[in-house]
C-alpha cells in the first residue's frame, strides 16, 4: 500500500513559490521512489519585506501552526528565512521550538523545519565552511542574513543583494537569470553556491544548471527545507535534478 504524507506549509501572504517549489520537487520524486504526498497551507500577512513587515508576520506564525495541526499534518515547513534571520543569532531554533509545542498543544505533535534553519542544516550536511551567496533582499537584511550564517560558523566569502523590496516582485522573478547572475559573486573559494537564499525567489530550474556550470554544490532555502522535510519523515533524501544535497548521497 502507497504511504501518503501532508507536507503543511506556513506562508507569507505574498509568497508564489514556496507552494511551486517545493511541491515541484516532491512530485519529481514521486517519479522515482513510491511514496505520495499532498500539500496544506496557512497564510501570514507580508507584503515588504522590512523589518517591521517581518516581525509582525512571525508574530502571527503560532496560529498557522495551529491551523495546519488540525489537518493532522505529517511535517510543517516555515518559508520566510530572513523573517527568522533578521530576529538574531539562533532564533530558527526558538522560533522551531515555539511553531512545535503549539502543535502539541492542540493534540497533534508535528516536526517543524524552518527554511532558515533547514539552510543551516543543509550547508553543514555539505560540509561547506565557506560559501557565495545571492540574495533578493535590501542590503541591510542581506548583511543581517549573512551575519546569522556567519554566526553559525559557515563563512560567507562574497554575496549579492538584488534589493527588491516588493516581495511578490521577487517571486515573479525568471529562475534561469541566477544562471549568469552567478557569474557576479566570487565563489572561487566556496564550497557551495547559495542560489537563492529566499524560498520566494524562484530557482529551482537553474540549480542544476548552475551546479553543472560551477562543479561545485549548489542550493537553495527551498532545497534545503525539502532536505530536512524528508529528513524528519524518515525518507530518503533523493529528488532528480535539483543539486548535490538532493542527490541521495546525503
Amino acid at each position: 500500500m502507497t504511504r501518503r504524507y501532508r507536507i503543511g506549509q506556513i506562508v507569507p501572504s505574498s509568497n508564489i513559490t514556496m507552494e511551486t517549489e517545493i511541491p515541484a520537487m516532491f512530485r519529481a520524486r514521486e517519479l522515482v521512489e513510491p511514496e505520495r504526498f499532498t500539500f496544506h497551507s496557512s497564510r501570514m500577512r507580508m507584503t515588504e519585506v522590512t523589518q517591521e513587515q517581518l516581525e509582525a508576520m512571525d508574530n502571527d506564525s503560532e496560529r498557522c501552526a495551529v491551523e495546519l495541526a488540525d489537518a493532522r499534518v505529517d511535517v510543517m515547513g516555515y518559508a520566510c528565512l530572513v523573517a527568522i534571520m533578521a530576529r538574531g543569532a539562533g532564533y530558527h531554533c526558538v522560533c522551531q521550538e515555539k511553531l512545535e509545542k503549539r502543535a502539541a498543544d492542540v493534540g497533534s505533535p508535528t516536526p517543524v523545519i524552518t527554511s532558515a534553519g533547514a539552510l543551516i542544516e543543509g550547508l553543514k550536511t555539505l560540509q561547506a565552511e565557506r560559501i557565495a551567496l545571492i540574495a533578493p533582499y535590501m542590503k541591510p537584511l542581506t548583511a543581517k542574513v549573512v551575519d546569522y550564517i556567519q554566526g553559525e560558523g559557515i563563512e560567507v566569502v562574497d554575496h549579492l543583494a538584488l534589493e527588491i523590496p516588493d516581495n511578490l516582485e521577487v517571486g515573479t522573478r525568471d529562475p534561469m537569470a541566477l544562471v549568469d547572475l552567478v557569474d557576479e559573486i566570487d565563489h572561487t573559494t566556496a564550497d557551495a553556491v547559495v542560489l537563492s537564499a529566499c524560498v520566494q525567489m524562484p530557482s529551482l530550474e537553474a540549480i542544476q544548471v548552475v551546479e553543472d556550470k560551477v562543479g561545485k554544490p549548489v542550493l537553495s532555502a527551498a532545497v534545503a527545507t525539502v532536505h530536512q522535510m524528508l529528513k524528519a519523515l524518515d525518507l530518503k533524501r533523493i529528488v532528480p535534478d535539483a543539486g548535490a544535497l538532493l542527490s541521495g548521497r546525503y
